[in-house]
């Protein structure tokens, strides 16, 4: 009855996030049905050619880039709390989103202050590639760390001191640059999911669907890990071997969300606590694509939002998942102790 009702729930939330996904693309500053959207798509035969170009070009790869955002950033979220055993935890707290932030503030900032850069040099595949190569200094950082140090809390905190030094770099370089690059360079810290061509969300893709290829050899160590190591260790898992999978799975998925669209706040943190509530399980094989599919839909919803339907104007996608999010995880947490799951 319970694996019926699960399979129940998946199926359901698997509906929800095609619904979500054909709503996202509808909307915008110019409205499109349904029912012609999916024509187009299918058949090529569209009522305006403007809205071929509109859909293909600009709002499909877009709700495209949420599902994947939301898919990585709620796995991670959700690998970081199991392996920390911490609420708290989310896909950021070993400094890998911080530390392609400042590759794109080297890009960016420093560029502008040493003149090896200008603003005509920051398009899509510049920015990803200088925020993939931050996230890849630091994820080395991080895994040269785990290998001398064994305890996971040790790691935590290096990571958080990671993340910290990182920003105060950042903070330097925003203090000397120019008004036009530091502008640029908070609205990429905003978080945004459009401006990206398709070549740029099939490498986004391939990056995230290798980042998930950990995740499912470690599913079932997963849940050893959460009654802790030495439980673990009982049980035949290898916590070094899942310590090693866990950053490197961690470091592709958030490493290349942020690389390609900003940092994407609430979705890594909140989600997996939405997971185990609707769900009622600890069990990380429902909990790793339950919280996937959750993290897409809540993604999508909040990009729609933030398009404000019938206006040419786009809000920051970090405004809306952080309005819409923090009271419902402040709700949530009056509502459940989370920590007893922990």
């Amino acid at each position: 009855m319970k694996n019926n009702k699960t399979t129940l729930f998946l199926v359901g939330g698997a509906i929800l996030l095609i619904i979500a996904f054909l709503l996202n693309v509808s909307l915008g500053s110019v409205y499109i049905s349904i029912p012609e959207i999916i024509q187009g798509i299918f058949t090529g035969e569209w009522a305006k050619t403007s809205h071929s170009q509109i859909i293909l070009n600009y709002r499909l790869p877009k709700a495209l880039v949420a599902i994947l955002a939301g898919f990585g950033l709620s796995l991670s979220g959700l690998q970081m709390q199991t392996f920390f055993r911490n609420p708290l935890a989310g896909p950021f707290v070993l400094g890998i989103s911080s530390g392609a932030g400042l590759g794109v503030a080297i890009l960016m900032l420093a560029g502008t202050i040493f003149g090896f850069a200008n603003s005509s040099d920051f398009n899509a595949w510049a920015i990803a590639l200088a925020g993939t190569l931050g996230a890849s200094l630091v994820l080395l950082a991080v895994i040269f760390v785990a290998w001398r140090i064994k305890d996971s809390m040790t790691l935590l905190i290096v990571g958080l001191m990671f993340g910290s030094g990182v920003s105060a770099i950042i903070s330097v370089l925003s203090y000397y640059s120019n008004a036009e690059s530091l502008k640029l360079f908070t609205v990429w810290s905003m978080g945004s999911l459009g401006g990206l061509g398709w070549s740029q969300v099939w490498v986004l893709c391939i990056i995230i669907l290798l980042g998930i290829i950990p995740v499912i050899a470690l599913v079932k160590s997963y849940n050893a890990m959460l009654l802790g190591e030495s439980y673990a260790k009982s049980m035949g898992v290898n916590p070094t071997r899942v310590r090693w999978l866990m950053i490197i799975s961690t470091g592709l998925l958030a490493g290349s969300i942020t690389a390609f669209c900003g940092p994407v706040a609430f979705i890594g943190i909140a989600v997996p606590h939405l997971a185990r509530m609707v769900w009622k399980t600890a069990d990380h094989r429902i909990l790793f694509p339950a919280a996937g599919i959750f993290g897409g839909i809540l993604l999508l919803l909040c990009d729609s939002i933030s398009q404000l339907p019938g206006s040419a104007q786009t809000l920051p996608i970090n405004a809306v998942t952080s309005l819409i999010g923090a009271p419902i995880v402040i709700s949530l947490v009056l509502k459940k102790n989370f920590s007893k799951e922990f």
